[in-house]
């Protein structure tokens, strides 16, 4: 054990509060970006007093890491009790004047934590990180005070990057609204889709840059320098020490768990500046007309839950995705619609470059807990 390192399973314990008498009807999961998210399993008939009761400052984790990819599903419960699928397991911080529980979700929400997790998952159907396991998980335990420190130092950071987000999903919706009025309602064209306006596919507004994608495995990018955003099908999985890519680019998912959203709209990252790829997100960028900002909207607006394949794993692949039929207007539209979207889009990506340097700040200060 490393100096002034202490053994977790000193300060936590197990916790199996089951919802008897229903009296809690909040359901959640966990997801592997480390947060507790609404469930998407379908409970109809289901007897929920089985089910876990998870407290306002309690943790729960999901064991089976083999089906997680490289991430550990662990969070921090800081909303309103919820219940749990039984699969988890659920626990607390006995002495908080000892260990900061929020202190400790920083030392989870580390990339070393899902390395160190990963390895330690053993079994031959599903690796499990079992809560023995767990326990015998090492970190630093400083002085209470200091643990406060840090967090509110993180907290600082994060509230910061929840303030941008904000600002730019109102930036969203507002160039949302735009586009509906355009080309859902035509109001600029008294009512009627112009008949000059062509049926294409995606292929003719989009040029695919899918070839230049290269995927790092965990182990290849772990003595990297953290510098460059690394995509995966819907955000940033890590960061590495060199780029594919330099530019604007629109990343849409290609599988993953979800690919498509509630609406059969497909899931896009429009993203600027350095960053590497793997190759579970199709790599575009606009032509004939059609900028990043509008090759988004276009899409983002679009159902293309007809194209989506695999009931396991869903997919939507390039052929699809190329020949998928899409309303073109003319080029006098377009250039129009581009220079009145442009400055929201412009500002978002000013917001978005402010977001990642708050983020890089965030994983610094992870690597530093160890200091």
């Amino acid at each position: 054990m490393e100096k002034e390192y202490k053994i977790l399973g000193n300060y936590i314990r197990l916790v199996d509060e089951r919802n008897r008498d229903l009296a809690v009807t909040k359901l959640l999961g966990v997801s592997i970006s480390k947060k507790f998210i609404p469930s998407i399993a379908n409970i109809v008939g289901t007897d929920l007093s089985n089910y876990k009761i998870v407290r306002t400052g309690q943790f729960a984790y999901g064991p089976v890491t083999s089906r997680n990819g490289e991430k550990i599903s662990i969070a921090y419960l800081d909303e309103e009790d919820c219940i749990i699928s039984s699969s988890y397991t659920v626990f607390e911080v006995e002495n908080k004047e000892e260990l900061d529980p929020e202190y400790l979700m920083l030392w989870f929400s580390r990339p070393e934590f899902d390395r160190y997790a990963r390895y330690k998952s053993h079994g031959s159907v599903r690796e499990i990180f079992d809560w023995n396991e767990l326990c015998m998980v090492e970190l630093p335990v400083p002085d209470i005070e200091k643990q406060r420190n840090i967090v509110k130092a993180y907290k600082t950071i994060t509230d910061r990057i929840a303030l941008k987000q904000k600002i730019n999903d109102n930036l969203l919706d507002s160039v949302q609204a735009i586009f509906r009025s355009w080309f859902v309602d035509y109001d600029p064209f008294d009512g009627v889709c112009p008949s000059n306006w062509e049926t294409g596919c995606v292929e003719d507004i989009a040029e695919f840059f899918d070839s230049m994608r290269k995927p790092l495995s965990s182990l290849e990018r772990t003595d990297m320098e953290r510098i460059y955003p690394y995509y995966g099908a819907v955000s940033i999985v890590d960061y590495v020490d060199d780029y594919i890519f330099d530019g604007e680019y629109l990343l849409v998912s290609e599988d993953g768990i979800y690919v498509v959203d509630e609406n059969g709209h497909p899931l896009i990252q429009h993203i600027s500046g350095k960053f590497w790829a793997n190759n579970h997100a199709h790599i575009l960028k606009g032509k004939s007309g059609f900028n990043e900002d509008s090759l988004y909207l276009f899409l983002a607006n679009t159902n293309m839950a007809p194209i989506v394949t695999g009931a396991a794993q869903p997919k939507i692949n390039q052929a699809n995705l190329k020949s998928f039929p899409i309303t073109i207007p003319d080029s006098e539209t377009m250039l129009k619609f581009n220079n009145i979207i442009q400055p929201f889009f412009d500002q978002r990506l000013t917001n978005e470059s402010e977001i990642k340097k708050l983020e890089a700040l965030q994983s610094l200060l992870l690597t530093r807990l160890v200091d």
